[in-house]
């Protein structure tokens, strides 16, 4: 005899009537739970994850050491340019801010360097680097001056300086067609890996402090790694991409 066993929340008799397909030799069992209670589920309100270390309203200074830096983190941005109110999901999570504190710099060498970046200067940040601090009531992160991409001038990344071996491209349009002519959607257009350098840093430090200039220009054309660097929108709707020379794999020409 096949027994057929069904567990739910709750079943009643009355709802038997739905199985009239069943033969009779079969056999329904309907076991019933009780709800949890409320004070089981009182333990789920514990479990918080804060993304940053918040520091106690005593300590009123935060020094950076070394090559780190302190940056207060930009706003996320709640309304759209249009003025609608986005949802907490559709935030993007900011990756600049300014500067409010840096080190005392590190050494190269026999040459101590300082920081590159002073006080009060607008920086871009690698999306993934530095420790979050909850200070004097607002986020900062701390991260070394390495990962800070490079400065802004104004609002608009076409404006950016990088630092160090970084690049800034201007990423080429993605193809519209096909070979054969064929218009593409914008889900089914690949990304390019092909751009257009706008600015170059001053290059990293050799052993005596001495910079090493890069060995690519403004106004290249070049092909880098698919999917190194960080990416932004320009205010003109154009795509940029910072990354390091290391990621440039060929000038086109």
């Amino acid at each position: 005899m096949a027994t057929t066993q069904l567990t739910a929340s709750s079943i009643s008799g009355n709802g038997f009537a739905s199985f009239e397909g069943l033969r009779s030799t079969c056999i329904v069992k309907a076991v019933s739970f009780a709800p949890l209670k409320h004070n089981n589920s009182r333990s789920f309100s514990r479990l918080v994850v804060k993304a940053a270390t918040t520091v106690a309203p005593k300590y009123t200074t935060l020094k950076p050491l070394g090559d780190r830096v302190l940056v207060k983190i930009k706003t996320t941005e709640e309304k759209t340019v249009g003025g609608i109110l986005l949802p907490v999901t559709a935030q993007s999570k900011p990756n600049g801010g300014e500067v409010v504190a840096v080190g005392e710099g590190h050494s190269a060498g026999k040459i101590k360097v300082d920081i590159s970046v002073k006080t009060g200067a607008q920086v871009i940040y690698s999306k993934y680097a530095g420790t979050e601090v909850e200070f004097d009531g607002s986020k900062h992160l701390i991260l070394k001056e390495d990962d800070i991409v490079g400065i802004l001038e104004t609002d608009d990344v076409k404006d950016l300086q990088p630092l160090n071996d970084r690049v800034l491209i201007k990423v080429a349009e993605a193809e519209e067609k096909t070979a054969g002519g064929l218009l593409l959607t914008e889900a089914a257009k690949e990304k390019p890996s092909i751009g257009t350098i706008i600015a170059v840093g001053p290059g990293p430090l050799d052993e005596e402090g001495n910079r090493k200039p890069l060995s690519v220009s403004p106004g290249n054309t070049i092909l880098y790694s698919k999917y190194a660097g960080s990416e932004f929108k320009g205010a003109d709707g154009s795509d940029y991409i910072t990354l390091r020379v290391s990621d440039v794999m060929a000038v086109l020409s």
